[in-house]
């Protein structure tokens, strides 16, 4: 391994050892582009603040990465909330509690490590099913108690790095009530579902009972974003309001009762089931979202080659040519295809990836 402060001769002797085994690379197409674009920055004109940019960055993702990898197989809920919200208050018990619901629903937490809602994920989650993502702040955010010390807390320079990971990492989102950091990291979740760079996947906004904070956010997307054409009639229904945790929890859980997940394959939206659908269920699918395809059919299919390596070969598959712009339908579609399964047998990992 090369440290940060390798000496020229260091550099030299990994370089020449990478070069001795470049045939046996498992991603070599994605090393050399890699290697690639810092070849080309060094001939071009780039200022020193710009390469601490580019270094600190990829440390953070070196560091997440090397975090996460262990975990990749088990699902993950990111909570987000206020990093000022007393132990005291129900809206906290009430964030201990989701957590430790979706830990028993064999789901991992990650938070922002700090106090308040996401000291309350870690606590309700226990260390041993915790993340925590810090951010390195002049102010406000050490790492709370319940997470301090644990070899999954991360400690990151940007914000974009560890959002990467906030969203790249989770299969579900959860929002408590919270100011700026809070309804950012809701908006940049909404956006990144809308378009389709992050999902699909559930998110629930809970509120403290009697308390309509999630609500009156939701009036002002109704009555200005809807109503003015802003989104599209649709997306409010990517996400669900509730102050109700047995809600929260089965809006989350449900995601998963058949649908498993999905990714494209050249110009194929390919979706992995945990259960076969049957025929009449297929034929229902093309009826109603129709709209979202590009040409073609919504149709069964095994792995394609592309999926060899990724785990999921068991899996039955959906495919089709998704337009890639409509996705709080696809989350609809989903929802329905866990409603047509609904008489097939539970997963036996419902949880797992």
């Amino acid at each position: 391994m090369v440290t940060p402060d390798a000496a020229p001769d260091d550099l030299s002797h990994a370089l020449t050892t990478l070069l001795d085994r470049w045939d046996k690379l498992q991603h070599q197409k994605y090393v050399k582009r890699a290697l690639n674009v810092i070849l080309r920055l060094t001939e071009e004109q780039v200022d020193r603040l710009d390469w601490k940019i580019l270094t600190a960055a990829m440390e953070d993702l070196e560091g997440g990465f090397q975090v996460f990898y262990p975990h990749r197989h088990i699902r993950k809920v990111s909570i987000f909330g206020s990093a000022r919200t007393p132990a005291d208050q129900p809206i906290y018990k009430m964030a201990v509690d989701f957590a430790h619901r979706m830990t028993q629903q064999g789901f991992m937490v990650i938070t922002g490590a700090g106090d308040g809602i996401m000291a309350a994920g870690n606590e309700g989650a226990g260390r041993e099913q915790s993340f925590g993502l810090n951010i390195q702040l002049p102010f406000e955010q050490g790492a709370n108690a319940y997470i301090a010390g644990d070899d999954k807390l991360m400690s990151f320079k940007y914000f974009f790095t560890r959002k990467l990971f906030f969203l790249r990492e989770s299969d579900a989102i959860a929002l408590f009530p919270g100011g700026f950091g809070t309804l950012d990291e809701a908006f940049e979740s909404l956006t990144l579902l809308q378009t389709g760079k992050y999902g699909p996947a559930p998110v629930v906004l809970i509120n403290e009972p009697g308390s309509d904070y999630w609500n009156s956010l939701d009036d002002h997307i109704r009555e200005h974003l809807l109503r003015e054409g802003l989104i599209s009639p649709d997306d409010p229904s990517i996400y669900t309001i509730t102050d109700d945790l047995d809600l929260a929890c089965g809006v989350i859980n449900r995601f998963y009762r058949v649908y498993h997940s999905s990714r494209y394959v050249d110009h194929k939206f390919v979706m992995r089931l945990n259960s076969e659908l049957a025929d009449d269920a297929i034929a229902f699918l093309n009826r109603e979202f129709s709209d979202i395809l590009v040409q073609g059919t919504i149709e069964k299919c095994t792995a394609l080659p592309a999926e060899q390596d990724d785990g999921t070969l068991h899996l039955p598959r959906l495919q089709f040519e998704f337009n890639q712009k409509d996705a709080a339908r696809l989350i609809q579609m989903i929802s329905k295809i866990n409603q047509l399964g609904a008489f097939l047998p539970e997963s036996d990992h419902p949880e797992r990836k």
